[in-house]
């Protein structure tokens, strides 16, 4: 009735392991599941559990536990296993059959030795130098192949002195504790198996995830990099506002899981910009498209300057034929201004080119009235600029038109379509929700769904703040240079004010100094000036 009852209780200890190592995400804390429920069901003292590397040809030591000597190595101890690993087969190629471990593993085999000291076939010598050394008297050994789903030996694990019930006396392995075992090391396989390749997968999509992400920025040698750093910018905000005690963050957190949901998101947010044409992203001046026709408007200016001194030439001719005086002074002056005239208005052109801030509507009128001006081409009149080119000259703010500017911002639009078309598994499904929502702002007035604040998630809220800095101080931009730290943060300041962002995370990115962190690794050191915080916009 007692062997009943202690089988019994096995089995029920059996069956709750298995249940735990379903469960496990951790691999380190898998392994030692697996180790110490082994221990547990045979009231074995110590044990190993070895990983085989059939490419190397070897094992290797992934945790080691002994009961009586308090003693672990490797898994969640912090303590490496400085045993270096045992080759399955020796140096002319033959099988290494006289360590009970890679016996195991050459054989496919159970190997139960009732004690160490009498055993024939197997060089314990190591075992018995350690015994000298701490006193320790290892003596019955039970190994146990762990085998997986296509019968391929991926572990092995080692139990020592086994003792009887309720007591220390060491005994050998009984013929249940190594069916027992042989039953535990069939799950363990499985759960080892199952969580190496979820792991393999997570490591693939998110290689692959990262590939896209460094696709898109090496389609542009402008916006290089952008992909990869806000992730960096997005995860620094918001591991501040999971720490947040007080105000209207406190009470947001995130998991390891949650977390890692929103870098992944972070890394895909502009994966839309795969379908964004090249010769609108690296638009770096007005007039550049497919190609830089800022060379064809100097050569035109080329030919009214050719002009200018060809109508000059003919009036000297024409005085001279009618005999008159001519006034050479007159005549070089009159080129000399007109020349002037056609260079000036050049250098405005080039000036106005590139984009700015903000070009004034003077400005814009002063573009208009040049292009009125006309040359001759092969017999035919045509104005200095063509209506096209005066449409991007006067650009009122950057380098895009408002059809090249939709073309970009569509970017965003593809990035929602395309991430709501992936199959994202259940820990992954707000990622669309996260990387589609930072061009939305606080007020309703961003795109492409014209969101407002209390309808977005806090991670797209991040992910608005980080787009916005990285952006504004990125030193690769074709349109401009790297922004110091104190305009870019008087500029986010404003955006706090005009409710662009949120204005929660804008303090805590702020008054944790978030930016410094970021600053120090990504920012040229001109760009990390000082900054009076209590002078940013929003901060009063």
């Amino acid at each position: 009735m007692v062997d009943l009852e202690r089988m019994l209780a096995r089995q029920a200890s059996l069956n709750e392991i298995g249940i735990a190592l379903s469960a496990e995400q951790d691999i380190n804390k898998l392994l030692e599941k697996i180790l110490f429920g082994a221990k547990r069901i045979t009231n074995a003292d110590g044990g190993t559990l070895y990983s085989v590397d059939h490419q190397k040809r070897q094992v290797s030591m992934e945790i080691v536990s002994t009961d009586s000597m308090n003693f672990a190595m490797g898994g969640t101890s912090g303590k490496p296993i400085p045993f270096p690993p045992i080759p399955l087969y020796d140096e002319q190629g033959q099988p290494n059959d006289q360590m009970v471990v890679t016996h195991a593993v050459l054989h496919d085999t159970i190997v139960n030795v009732p004690d160490a000291y009498n055993a024939e076939g197997f060089d314990f010598s190591g075992t018995r130098r350690f015994d000298e050394k701490t006193g320790y008297r290892s003596q019955s050994f039970l190994t146990v192949p762990l085998k997986n789903h296509e019968n391929d030996i991926i572990a092995v694990m080692q139990l020592l002195n086994a003792r009887e019930d309720g007591g220390d006396k060491v005994i050998p392995f009984s013929a249940e504790s190594e069916q027992l075992t042989e039953s535990l090391a069939s799950q363990a396989a499985i759960a080892i198996t199952n969580r190496r390749l979820i792991n393999d997968l997570n490591n693939l999509l998110e290689s692959l995830i990262q590939l896209i992400a460094t696709a898109i920025d090496e389609k542009s040698p402008y916006t290089g990099g952008h992909c990869r750093r806000v992730p960096v910018l997005t995860m620094l905000l918001a591991d501040e506002a999971h720490k947040a005690t007080e105000g209207p963050l406190k009470d947001f957190s995130m998991t390891p899981m949650e977390r890692h949901e929103l870098e992944i998101a972070a890394w895909l947010h502009d994966c839309g910009k795969i379908t964004t044409p090249e010769y609108v992203v690296d638009k770096a001046t007005k007039l550049e498209t497919i190609y830089n026709r800022l060379e064809t408007v100097r050569t035109r200016f080329e030919v009214l300057r050719r002009d200018a001194e060809i109508d000059v030439l003919r009036k000297r001719l024409a005085a001279a034929e009618a005999g008159e005086a001519a006034d050479h002074a007159a005549f070089d002056r009159e080129l000399q201004e007109r020349l002037a005239k056609i260079d000036d208005e050049l250098r405005f052109v080039e000036r106005h080119n590139t984009g700015g801030e903000f070009m004034r509507e003077g400005d814009q009128n002063c573009i208009r009235e040049i292009a009125k001006t006309m040359l001759e081409i092969d017999g035919k009149e045509h104005p200095l600029l063509t209506d096209d080119e005066v449409y991007n000259l006067t650009i009122a703010k950057g380098t895009l038109t408002p059809e090249e500017r939709e073309v970009i911002n569509h970017h965003i639009v593809a990035t929602i379509h395309m991430l709501e078309a992936l199959p994202f598994p259940k820990h992954l499904q707000n990622v669309p929700e996260f990387a589609g929502g930072h061009h939305e702002r606080m007020d309703g007035k961003g795109y492409p769904r014209g969101l407002t604040g209390e309808q977005m998630s806090v991670q797209a809220r991040v992910m608005a703040i980080a787009d916005v800095f990285e952006a504004l101080t990125a030193k690769d931009r074709p349109y401009k240079q790297g922004m110091p730290l104190s305009k870019a943060l008087f500029i986010l300041g404003k955006m706090k004010e005009e409710h662009h962002v949120d204005p929660d995370l804008f303090d805590i990115f702020v008054k944790h100094r978030v930016f410094e962190r970021y600053a120090e690794e990504y920012l040229d050191e001109a760009q990390r000036d000082a900054v009076d915080l209590a002078s940013l916009p929003g901060m009063a």
